[in-house]
């Protein structure tokens, strides 16, 4: 599994050439916040375009390097034609909050976890309750319910079943987990 904020600031390299095409610098989502590619850098306050690699020309996600199929795999688009992302589109998943249809806070979004080589569908997210409860009580993990229809990924919040609250995991657990798969 992976984090997606692992993936933030590693080089992405094309695998015939080695040459260095860019640095992630976010990730762009579906309507369905499935993952559809990598921004590979930002609209400038004027900028007509920004530099992207659809998730299906990733071959791989290293500790170090992102590698892809080929240079032309390097797209352009227009920021306004990004809607979802980590971190700059229209509509930002990091610190969205996420809430149980009972209406209790779980916590805002600090990372996404997902499967590479299993599709692109966020599997869990990373929860925080601010700098202060973090250094008190850590971070929490919530795996995505098994059914995608139980989970509203909106613009302004997610909301999540009810039952939900009691599967939040320690972040240590969950990745000690994860290594043993």
């Amino acid at each position: 599994m992976i984090k997606l904020q692992q993936l933030i600031g590693l080089p992405v390299i094309v695998i015939h050439s080695g040459k260095l095409v860019g640095t992630v610098k976010d990730a762009w989502f579906d309507e369905h916040w499935q993952l559809n590619g990598l921004i590979l850098d930002y609209a400038k306050w004027f900028g007509l375009s920004v530099k992207i690699v659809k998730w299906s020309d990733v071959l791989s996600c290293g500790e170090d390097t992102v590698i892809i199929s080929s240079e032309t795999a390097i797209h352009r688009m227009k920021p306004k034609q990004i809607l979802r992302s980590f971190y700059t589109g229209l509509v930002k998943l990091r610190d969205l909050p996420v809430v149980t249809v009972q209406g209790e806070q779980l916590g805002r979004v600090s990372d996404v976890y997902f499967y590479p080589n299993q599709g692109t569908q966020i599997v869990g997210y990373e929860l925080t309750d601010g700098f202060v409860s973090d250094l008190m009580e850590g971070r929490k993990w919530l795996k995505a319910p098994s059914d995608p229809d139980a989970v509203l990924l909106g613009e302004d919040a997610i909301i999540v079943p009810a039952v939900s609250e009691a599967e939040l995991e320690p972040v240590a657990a969950s990745n000690s987990i994860d290594r043993e798969k």
